[in-house]
């Protein structure tokens, strides 16, 4: 064994006892404590950090119920819970056995003990006590890459009607395992809704997976959502497990669940239903526990209506609903967000002290933004990265400007002097700027047209 390695610390009160297996194990540890009085754990377990702890069971003179070593065994527990104990003594049965591992200890050693085999307990605890390390470790890294992976998730910015009923809602069924549909259109952050009631449910330290149905062949439907076993069809050379087992115990989101094709609707309501997964080439079923939350931005009940989406399945994912509100129907939330993602960006791409100019936000309010607040965020980006200024001006933003129905016309906005000064720019450059032409087309004489042209300065 490596001297280098491990820290004992052993609790007796016999002086010869200490002596003894102090001279012996510092022989095969780095650190030996010893110590006749167990008021001492407190200072020791306070500056030191124990791989493995020897307590003795009694204490007082003639004391043999061990009543002691269980009342400091539960103190050293209390402190640090992962600790490795074994109790050790001179009256041992059984049944005190059995009690002393159901009270935490992790063995039980009799004196006198043969040396080789104290070294192969200790041996043995201590290995357990690295196996509890890196245990916890990989807990808080796991935890620590979650939190990052939901780092870009943190923008649920509203102070919006529709938006306030999204938040009661989600605060009402977050800490519920039931199934959550959220219903909007593409941009709107259904998985920001799906975060967000992970992150206030009771599962929020286990794992959260996303899966986007819609990236999905239906030949990697079921290897992706149940998993596979080698061999389970050409390219499958090792186990892998589906969606569902890895987000057992915590959250799996399926977004656009609306696209699942109607033959592999049968198997997800199945799984739903008997919550175990078969995988691929596989007969034995897996027990899963999951908190299902599925988004989608088409009407399933038109679906259902047109037989291409399973009615029975709508019922499994939508015990309860969230309507997420299109941008253009929450525009007082704009200003919130377009601030919110100024900060990250000018951040991101070191431009600190940037500002939206009243005017850019006026615009940014009055557009229309068909891509919701995922446009938004990209058009201040792009802005962000663009500007040569401190200050985000209305050129600052380019917006595709749509066609009226009627003569595909471009318009700006609503006002009947910026409408009458597109149509005359229009019509005008339609005909290469000829004057006569435009005026018939416009049903204006060529007087009244060039009075025109002088007000709009064209």
């Amino acid at each position: 064994m490596d001297k280098k390695r491990g820290k004992i610390l052993i609790i007796d009160d016999d002086e010869d006892i200490l002596q003894a297996v102090r001279l012996f194990l510092k022989k095969h540890f780095a650190l030996v404590h010893a110590d006749s009085n167990p008021r001492s754990l407190l200072t020791l377990l306070k500056n030191e950090s124990y791989d493995v702890i020897l307590l003795d069971m009694n204490f007082a003179k003639g004391a043999t119920s061990g009543t002691e070593g269980f009342h400091w065994l539960n103190t050293i527990l209390e402190i640090d819970p992962s600790s490795v104990v074994i109790l050790i003594t001179a009256y041992g049965d059984v049944e005190m056995a059995v009690k002393a591992i159901k009270e935490g200890a992790t063995d039980y050693v009799l004196k006198p003990w043969q040396n080789e085999k104290l070294l192969a307990t200790l041996s043995a605890a201590m290995n357990l006590r690295h196996s509890r390390k890196e245990t916890s470790s990989l807990r808080s890294i796991q935890k620590q890459l979650i939190a990052d992976m939901d780092q870009p998730f943190h923008d649920f910015i509203g102070i919006s009607r529709a938006m306030s009923e999204v938040f009661n809602t989600i605060s009402k069924v977050a800490r519920t395992d039931a199934n959550i549909l959220i219903l909007g259109e593409n941009g709107t952050g259904k998985e920001l809704v799906a975060r967000e009631l992970h992150r206030q449910s009771s599962r929020t330290d286990q794992i959260f997976i996303s899966v986007d149905i819609g990236a999905l062949s239906e030949t990697l439907f079921e290897s992706e959502l149940f998993g596979h076993t080698k061999g389970a069809f050409t390219d499958a050379k090792e186990e892998r497990a589906g969606r569902f087992e890895v987000a057992s115990g915590g959250t799996l989101f399926l977004d656009e669940i609306g696209n699942i094709p109607l033959a592999l609707q049968a198997k997800l309501l199945r799984v739903i239903d008997m919550r175990k997964v078969t995988r691929l080439g596989s007969n034995n079923a897996i027990d899963i526990d999951v908190r299902l939350i599925c988004a989608t931005n088409l009407p399933l009940d038109d679906l259902v209506a047109e037989s291409k989406f399973r009615q029975d399945l709508l019922y499994r994912i939508n015990t309860v609903e969230i309507h997420l509100p299109p941008l253009r129907d929450r525009v007082e939330d704009i200003p919130a967000l377009a601030e919110h993602f100024l900060q990250r960006y000018t951040k991101k791409y070191n431009k600190t002290g940037m500002c939206i100019s009243a005017g850019a936000l006026k615009k940014l309010e009055k557009y229309g933004w068909p891509g919701n607040v995922r446009e938004l965020q990209h058009a201040i980006e792009r802005a962000v990265i663009l500007s040569d200024t401190r200050v985000l001006q209305p050129t600052d933003f380019l917006f595709p400007q749509k066609d009226s129905r009627e003569n595909g016309i471009v318009f700006d906005g609503f006002n009947l002097e910026d409408v009458e000064k597109s149509i005359i720019r229009r019509v005008i450059s339609k005909h290469g700027g000829n004057i006569s032409k435009a005026a018939q087309e416009l049903g204006l004489s060529r007087t009244s047209l060039y009075r025109r042209l002088e007000k709009y300065g064209l």
